[in-house]
């Protein structure tokens, strides 16, 4: 077992920091944690596989502004209500088999 030695005020510092990033990181928790309790999200796969289409089909209707999403993490969601809205709307391309879209 290896004992390190560190002064008092320098393990201070470091518990003080520490319970700074704590703060900080409970703080941005209850901030988004009422957004993704309110509303189901999505990520890509599950809307791909509800609405029955391909990502490339999905990235059309990102593009295009069809399908609103929030990005967390360099990944996006979708809410529940905005893929059923669009569904229910009807889609408004189609996929031929090989993945191109008919306009």
């Amino acid at each position: 077992m290896e004992v390190i030695a560190i002064q008092k005020s320098a393990f201070d510092g470091m518990k003080n920091e520490l319970k700074e990033l704590l703060e900080m990181t409970e703080k941005v928790t209850r901030k988004y944690t009422p957004i993704f309790k309110a509303e189901k999200w999505l990520d890509n796969q599950e809307v791909c596989l509800m609405m029955n289409i391909t990502k490339r089909t999905l990235q059309t209707y990102k593009d295009k502004g069809l399908l609103p999403y929030s990005k967390l993490n360099r990944k996006n969601y979708y809410k529940l209500t905005d893929v059923q809205a669009l569904l229910e709307a009807g889609q408004p391309y189609n996929t031929d088999g090989n993945g191109f879209t008919d306009q």
